[in-house]
């Protein structure tokens, strides 16, 4: 009888355990965020304080993108307070000089891919050098001033460490999700997945609670996701931002002559404030999770970089890449275009060697191409190519990718090159013949790739690069032509178990 009424309980606690499993709601994760950025007015600073410590106490951890500048200043004001404050969240970075000009998308608008690199590394190390030996440790992340984005600062971003891209701008994304791109896990373009309850009282508190479940809601009904808030800590106390009032439409005048803004009355900070700590509080009553950007790093983990690929894995791509060159999605893990480039290309140099298929490919990152393809002048627009010629390309294919980490600009098949795409469209065509009977015939037949990755990316436009910090009609075609070709890199990213 008792080892009746024993099986009884233990058969009742399973299947309540596997009702709250199966009943369990999908992860809902909300990430909080400052662009920490007034170095003009002092009452920026308190404001700093007075958040991070709301927030600590609170069991509330959020990301601070901290200018280089604003770090300075604190050091030089002498608060070390409102820096112990900020070392309990995760640091970010957000530009040396921030709004001074030029701006990042003004000084690299008209550079290429690798001097663009070297000049954001440039005139952005300096910052990240100082937040270092200031708050001890190196950014996390980084996010753009204003919208001045631009592809290039992918690479120096990665070359200074810094591991994940947290903004807002219209410039990339997939779907309003996470998602890499340029090597990076990029928190951007979450519109649809964006909250942010105004700071101005009123009914401000019950209209940002009833957007929150809303969006709460709609990623719920897909399966989970992310939501992403910000704010800046100047919007508590100045009626004005610090950087319109001086550095409007281009104007850069020189420290002497720059103005504090207005600041808002003390009724509307403390109503700012106390509204604020409720809508928090309210979030966290609904059964999400706050993360920073270094857990992010980890929830949306590129776990592909994990993975080993067998000949059936890369004959999938090999059959996809002569359909479409874009993205996939697989079982916990994606695969952008640049990816499949790198595994198909090492793995068929790989055979050639070795006159085998590998047993299995990892994968190694590139960044895209660092201008759109030309044909060559006088070049011949063949159809088939001599197999040892289109062979040979392979291996030096592989190489320069080993050499650039990048895909290369163009392809030469002896005197004649051809665009990334068709190279990979073509190159999976060969790849499956080698797979499957493991011979090539004497001539390899050219495909047209039909690369579609980068209907992700903006199209160049004045709504783009509305920031009011930029001169008047500013805009900037050639960085949006390098964002087309580094949505090689673009893939989703998926939140791991």
């Amino acid at each position: 009888m008792k080892k009746t009424a024993l099986w009884l309980l233990l058969v009742l606690a399973l299947s309540a355990n596997l009702r709250s499993f199966v009943s369990a709601p999908p992860p809902v994760y909300v990430t909080l965020w400052f662009d920490t950025e007034d170095y003009i007015l002092p009452e920026d600073d308190d404001a700093t304080k007075r958040l991070a410590e709301m927030l600590s106490r609170r069991g509330v951890r959020a990301t601070f993108k901290i200018v280089g500048e604003k770090a300075r200043v604190l050091e030089r004001r002498g608060r070390t307070d409102v820096i112990a404050a900020l070392k309990r969240h995760d640091i970010g970075y957000h530009s040396n000089t921030h709004s001074q000009q030029p701006t990042v998308a003004v000084y690299l608008q008209n550079a290429g891919w690798e001097d663009g690199r070297a000049e954001f590394k440039r005139r952005e190390e300096q910052g990240v050098k100082d937040i270092q030996r200031i708050f001890g440790v190196t950014p996390v992340a980084y996010g753009q001033p204003g919208s001045a984005w631009a592809a290039q600062t992918y690479p120096a971003l990665r070359d200074m460490g810094i591991k994940v891209y947290l903004d807002e701008a219209d410039h990339v994304g997939i779907d309003d999700q996470p998602f890499y791109y340029g090597g990076m896990l990029n928190i951007f373009k979450m519109r649809s997945n964006l909250v942010r309850m105004a700071l101005t009282g009123g009914t401000s508190l019950t209209e940002g609670e009833t957007a929150f479940n809303k969006v709460h809601a709609s990623l719920r009904a897909r399966g989970g996701g992310t939501i992403s808030i910000y704010y800046h800590p100047n919007e508590w106390v100045q009626t004005e931002f610090w950087d319109a009032v001086n550095f409007r439409r281009g104007a850069n005048p020189p420290p002497s002559e720059w103005k504090k803004p207005g600041v808002r009355p003390a009724a509307e900070t403390e109503k700012a404030f106390a509204d604020f700590e409720q809508f928090v509080e309210f979030i966290k009553s609904q059964g999400v999770r706050f993360v920073t950007a270094t857990e992010l790093a980890s929830l949306y983990a590129d776990r592909a970089l994990d993975r080993s690929f067998g000949k059936d894995d890369l004959l999938h791509l090999a059959r996809a890449a002569q359909k479409e060159i874009t993205f996939e999605k697989f079982d916990g893990y994606a695969l952008s275009p640049a990816d499949t480039f790198a595994l198909l290309t090492e793995a068929a140099a790989a055979r050639l060697d070795r006159n085998a298929l590998p047993a299995s490919t990892r994968l190694t990152l590139l960044d895209g191409p660092a201008r759109a393809f030309s044909p060559s002048m006088g070049t011949v627009h063949s159809s088939t190519f001599p197999w040892p010629a289109f062979a040979s390309a392979i291996r030096d294919t592989a190489a320069y990718c080993r050499t650039h980490r990048r895909i290369p600009d163009e392809i030469w098949i002896g005197a004649e090159s051809i665009s990334p795409a068709d190279y990979l469209a073509t190159l999976g065509a060969a790849f499956e013949r080698l797979g499957t009977s493991g011979q090539m015939p004497p001539d390899v037949e050219r495909r047209t790739g039909h690369y579609t990755a980068d209907q992700y990316v903006a199209e160049d436009s004045p709504g783009l690069w509305d920031w009011i910090i930029f001169p008047e009609g500013f805009h900037a075609p050639r960085l949006m032509e390098l964002a087309r070709l580094q949505a090689w890199t673009l893939k989703v990213a998926l939140l791991q178990p």
